[in-house]
């Protein structure tokens, strides 16, 4: 699979599907029953996640249109001031990451950061990156973002516990990765492309409010999280129970939010309803690649387990001295490093890892929140991220790769440690 998508440029999905038939067929599987374990993956897989990330990118799509984005990037920015001008570009990048797939918060957030940036005199990096390290931590570490959902998926863990450890493990990833590292970049010059400069924004009328913008994108994440706290406190078999559970499901929270979107951002700002489905149908035509790779994921991963490759590898490693977060870490960051792609990473990661999950009792909320982290490995010129920041910012390869790269890296390891740290009162 390596060699097909670094050697022969060839297209993720594709390789995907070309190494699971090879695999299927050199472990002397019949090629109908490789052709079966294929569709059962793919099925079983997008069954759930296209739902998830079909309603996930309606939201980003109506939260980025109406406004709502650059309302909760200008009112935070304007609430901290210019001394702490960097908490407020990191809490936006984290606020605005839960709800939007990364490519489009970065190109929603970072026009604001050069807005920002010339109104307060200050280095772009200095504000930008804080901002740019917190988005990336919400598409490594975060449900319902593509790849640890899809992770949470395949490792059968729950999306609201996930979603709250990852809480906890995010903060000191973001705090080291971009506030802190970004202040030892003072001798980093950009060059942007002047066409960055001046870019228009929506006017104060036609942006929603702060409190309902700020309630419409998180509300999923309100829902799914206190579903997962209700479930601690709550006693099994409650009508109470049974209700939070319905709410927080994560397709029926995202359902939900989407809905509220719909008339807080769109009916209520005196949208037409064929707008407003525009966007909602504009929004989905751009997962289609991610929902294909994830659905060849999980054709990899079904191969795997119906080839007898997952209990060969559970064999190997029942002995190994060696954590399995540790492991799932360490494949994840080689494949990143190796393919550039971290959905591709963490997906990939999971399927190989599965049969670990069976042969020990660590927690697989855990293991999803390690495979995420490796997954953000040192982005270098084999992803699509690093040439975005370095393009937008006008920079040079190697500081990029001093800047962008190594902040890359930064919250990959801070986040494993996270993880370690948890993994001992767990």
């Amino acid at each position: 699979m390596l060699v097909l998508i670094v050697f022969f440029k060839l297209n993720a999905f594709l390789a995907l599907i070309i190494t699971s038939l090879a695999l299927g067929i050199a472990e002397g599987m019949p090629i109908t029953e490789v052709v079966g374990s294929i569709q059962t993956g793919i099925g079983s897989t997008l069954g759930f996640l296209s739902l998830i990330l079909g309603f996930g990118a309606m939201l980003g799509k109506l939260v980025a249109d109406s406004g709502g984005a650059q309302r909760i990037a200008e009112r935070l920015i304007r609430s901290f001031g210019k001394k702490n001008i960097q908490w407020a570009t990191m809490l936006t990048g984290f606020v605005v990451g839960i709800p939007m797939f990364y490519s489009v918060g970065f190109v929603v957030l970072v026009p604001l950061v050069f807005t920002v940036a010339m109104a307060t005199r200050l280095p772009l990096i200095y504000v930008g990156l804080p901002m740019l390290a917190s988005l990336s931590v919400a598409h490594g570490y975060l449900p319902p973002h593509p790849g640890p959902t899809a992770i949470a998926l395949i490792y059968n863990a729950d999306l609201g516990i996930t979603l709250l450890y990852g809480f906890v493990i995010a903060v000191p990833a973001i705090l080291l990765g971009g506030l802190l590292f970004s202040k030892t970049l003072t001798n980093i010059r950009p060059n942007p492309p002047e066409s960055m400069f001046g870019i228009p924004v929506l006017s104060e009328e036609e942006m929603p409010g702060f409190g309902i913008s700020i309630f419409t994108g998180l509300l999923p994440v309100f829902l799914i999280a206190l579903a997962a706290i209700m479930g601690m406190v709550l006693p099994e078999g409650s009508w109470l129970l049974a209700t939070f559970s319905l709410i927080g499901d994560p397709v029926i929270a995202l359902l939900l939010s989407v809905l509220v979107a719909i008339y807080t951002l769109g009916i209520k700002r005196n949208k037409g309803m064929r707008e407003i489905m525009e966007s909602i149908e504009k929004s989905v035509g751009g997962i289609a690649m991610i929902l294909l790779i994830i659905g060849g994921a999980g054709a990899f991963k079904e191969v795997l387990v119906d080839s007898g490759v997952g209990d060969y590898i559970s064999e190997l490693m029942k002995d190994i001295a060696i954590s399995p977060l540790i492991l799932v870490w360490g494949i994840a960051a080689i494949i990143r490093v190796s393919l550039g792609s971290a959905t591709v990473a963490g997906l990939t990661t999971a399927g190989i890892a599965l049969p670990i999950i069976g042969t020990s009792d660590v927690s697989p909320e855990l293991m999803v929140l390690a495979t995420g982290a490796g997954s953000l490995m040192f982005s270098h010129v084999n992803d699509g991220g690093f040439w975005m920041f370095k393009e937008y910012f006008g920079l040079s390869i190697r500081d990029t790769m001093r800047s962008w790269s190594i902040m890359e890296t930064i919250v990959s390891v801070v986040g494993l440690i996270g993880v370690l740290v948890l993994d001992v009162f767990i």
